[in-house]
């Protein structure tokens, strides 16, 4: 399957005063295959290395840190000679060995000549835990499940994807109807790449949300391995509530949806795991939209999602007839939908700081404000063709934005710095302003 991520691979092996990579990202997103397919393609050698449970790599790290006598005893456990130049150091699932991490530090001052790209799906929960870290000595690449357009890759219409690559926009008018039908697909599928792979061979919905189910499962065994004892109830609770959090109209968190009664303090730690784990993203409010915007967070007030479309929609059990068909049942939580995946679209964009905001008297809520570094940019999400946006009307009037995007079925049209884009085309949006 096509990964954008490899295109930063490939930049990464060629930039002067590279440092190790780390590839930050959920379990089963592909971090693993991505490392093994850039090495496979780009080196002539590479050497895989899994640290989770793994006592002798553990051994070999407990040690000191000299460069010359590591690459001597990963060359042993490997049954290969390294060569720095064409060979590609994998060290996966690192934090199991935090000595490893440290020792990255090493291998940029002492031997930068090697190349070494590294994952951990639990990285930033052992972050928290008090791993020595190896600060600016690293490079990070955070690795997401697929946008909609390597979905459309996947499905082995590569011409349509392309034409969101060029923003062709004439010409994707012209063929919508596909595009429609593919993010129907992309919202019961989802970007997990071993959902999608299987959707592509088999086109089988059924098949899906059993993949997706024991991806689910997966995460809740999890918990229990990886979390505190005292907190995993709390974190179960925290995961579960996400889609009733999402199917309000007014998506703000709220902890009393968590359980009755329940405050902030007592989730905290539950809450900052599922997001070190990136299995949550956390947008918070912001009072205005003013640079830099960091400034104006609200700590308190923020919505709270889940990582994938396709598992959010699996969490509710939502039927493909259901999706597919626009049942009128399904009306209601379409919004919830609409706005996780137009979120998970945004993640993918480099250098995209995501907010909402609302009013003081919460009146009026924009979906998401985007910081790109050049301006603000509000977006509002609809589901449908309704093009109604008085919450838009209200903050343009009163900011004044030089652009503003409303995303929703309707087709791509621009006026008075006002651009109605598609819903299939959100990630265009990293080309504007």
């Amino acid at each position: 399957m096509y990964r954008k991520a490899m295109e930063n691979l490939q930049s990464w092996r060629l930039k002067s005063g590279r440092k190790p990579l780390i590839i930050r990202g959920a379990r089963q997103v592909g971090k693993t295959w991505l490392m093994k397919k850039f090495g496979a393609s780009e080196y002539e050698n590479t050497v895989y290395l899994n640290f989770e449970n793994n006592r002798l790599l553990e051994d070999l790290f407990t040690g000191d840190y000299d460069i010359e006598r590591l690459i001597t005893g990963l060359e042993l456990f490997a049954g290969k000679p390294i060569d720095s130049e064409n060979t590609l150091l994998i060290f996966d699932e690192i934090q199991e060995i935090p000595k490893a991490l440290t020792a990255l530090k090493y291998f940029y001052e002492d031997a930068p000549q090697y190349h070494i790209v590294c994952a951990g799906s639990l990285l930033g929960v052992a972050l928290h835990e008090g791993t020595s870290f190896p600060v600016g000595k690293v490079e990070f690449m955070d690795l997401y499940p697929l946008s909609f357009s390597e979905f459309v890759m996947a499905m082995g219409k590569s011409q349509l994807a392309g034409l969101i690559e060029k923003n062709d926009f004439q010409m994707i008018t012209t063929f919508k109807h596909e595009y429609i039908n593919l993010l129907k697909q992309y919202y019961f599928v989802g970007g997990m790449p071993e959902a999608v792979f299987d959707f592509s061979q088999n086109t089988d919905f059924d098949r899906v949300r059993l993949i997706q189910q024991r991806i689910l499962d997966a995460y809740e065994q999890d918990f229990s391995k990886h979390a505190p004892s005292n907190i995993v109830p709390r974190i179960r609770m925290l995961w579960n509530s996400i889609p009733a959090q999402l199917a309000r109209e007014n998506k703000k968190f709220l902890y009393g949806l968590v359980k009755e009664g329940a405050r902030a303090k007592e989730y905290e730690t539950a809450m900052l795991w599922l997001l070190d784990c990136g299995l949550a993203y956390k947008v918070h409010r912001i009072k205005k939209p003013n640079l830099p915007i960091k400034v104006y967070e609200d700590e308190k007030a923020f919505k709270f999602f889940v990582l994938d479309i396709g598992l959010l929609s699996c969490m509710v059990r939502l039927q493909a007839t259901t999706l597919l068909d626009g049942n009128e049942m399904f009306k209601e939580f379409k919004g919830a939908l609409t706005e996780q995946y137009v979120l998970q679209e945004l993640k993918t964009l480099n250098n995209m700081q995501i907010n909402y905001w609302t009013n003081e008297n919460g009146s009026s809520e924009i979906d998401f404000v985007l910081d790109n570094g050049r301006q603000i940019i509000p977006l509002e999400v609809k589901a449908e063709l309704n093009l109604q946006a008085k919450s838009l009307k209200v903050y343009r009037d009163k900011y004044s934005p030089k652009l503003s995007v409303r995303v929703s079925m309707a087709d791509y049209e621009e006026q008075e710095g006002l651009i109605s884009l598609p819903l299939y085309l959100v990630e265009t949006i990293k080309s504007m302003g």
